[in-house]
């Protein structure tokens, strides 16, 4: 794996999958793999599990980890061309290339605006980091995509699942903030590549990019798209037509105990109780978000592992 910035980087999912797996058994198996080499992980957002997970992972791996919170450093400018008189002090060509020297990998997190769909598309942050680095490139969550989160979400649907081809459902639900598209849209295209039975459920005007969605099944009615689900993932996301709206709160589609029924709940966090899913359901058996933040650990080392016996 020469980077990993969005989910095709992943040569052979299945293996990769299988491999994540058995890392849970002996984590510091290859701890030889990193030594002496460093990760830089620089965060334009805030962080809680990608952060602490994407470290411990490195650390398994005997690497030494860097973190930088970027809005504490120089004010970076992304366009070409521009005439750096105003607020931004350093260009991230020279920035990309200074921190290359100082990292064997370098892992960012950058959220989109929210107010320009043409800008947050073309992932100018991430897209400007793998243009200028001289080295490996790791999506921590972009504008569009968290495949980090997905590769978890993956990990744990494999390990769970009682049957050959479970049923999948993704449930959008209220949120009282515009959240990004970034976790379906990465969701979306795993469970594209899976065995499973999946099908997306939301208000009519919610619909995801159709070039991640595609032929994907969408229903409109949240109970008869969860009959007989296997795994619930539910995840807000703002309006992607009326780019980054909230036109609907509608609580009717918070997740609850009944409409779950024996399914298992999937949410990345974090999550607000009793708005997006009720108390019932996170504190019950059936939930195994805590299972899937421990797997981000494993998702992230995984990955760095393919990279760094890349760079051998």
């Amino acid at each position: 794996m020469k980077k990993y910035t969005e989910i095709k980087d992943i040569s052979n999912l299945s293996e990769t999958i299988k491999e994540a797996i058995l890392l849970k058994m002996n984590p510091f198996e290859f701890q030889e793999l990193g030594k002496y080499k460093t990760l830089v992980m620089l965060f334009f957002n805030a962080s809680l599990r990608t952060r602490l997970s994407t470290e411990k992972a490195a650390k398994n791996l005997g690497m030494d980890v860097m973190v930088l919170n970027v809005n504490d450093a120089w004010q970076l400018e992304f366009e070409d061309g521009t005439v750096m008189n105003a607020n931004t002090s350093e260009h991230v060509k020279e920035a990309a290339q200074v921190i290359s020297q100082y990292a064997d990998i370098i892992a960012v997190r950058a959220f989109p605006t929210l107010t320009d769909k043409a800008k947050d598309q073309s992932e100018y942050i991430l897209k400007s980091f793998e243009k200028y680095a001289t080295v490996p490139i790791v999506n921590m969550e972009s504008a569009i995509a968290h495949p980090l989160q997905a590769l978890a979400d993956a990990i744990t649907i494999t390990e769970l699942a009682e049957k050959p081809k479970p049923k999948v459902v993704l449930s959008w639900a209220p949120h009282p903030r515009a959240l990004p598209q970034a976790v379906a849209n990465s969701f979306v295209e795993m469970m594209r590549n899976l065995e499973v039975d999946f099908t997306i459920t939301h208000p009519e005007g919610y619909e995801l990019d159709k070039n991640i969605t595609k032929e994907t099944p969408i229903n409109y009615n949240q109970e008869e798209a969860l009959k007989d689900a296997d795994f619930v993932y539910v995840k807000n996301w703002s309006n992607f037509n009326d780019y980054g709206k909230v036109l609907n709160q509608d609580e009717n589609w918070m997740m609850t105990k009944d409409k779950l029924g024996n399914a298992k709940f999937m949410h990345c966090l974090p999550v607000r109780r009793n708005v997006v899913v009720e108390d019932a359901v996170l504190d019950s058996e059936n939930s195994v978000v805590i299972k899937q933040a421990n797997n981000r650990t494993y998702a992230a080392q995984i990955v760095l592992k393919q990279i760094l016996e890349g760079l051998k």
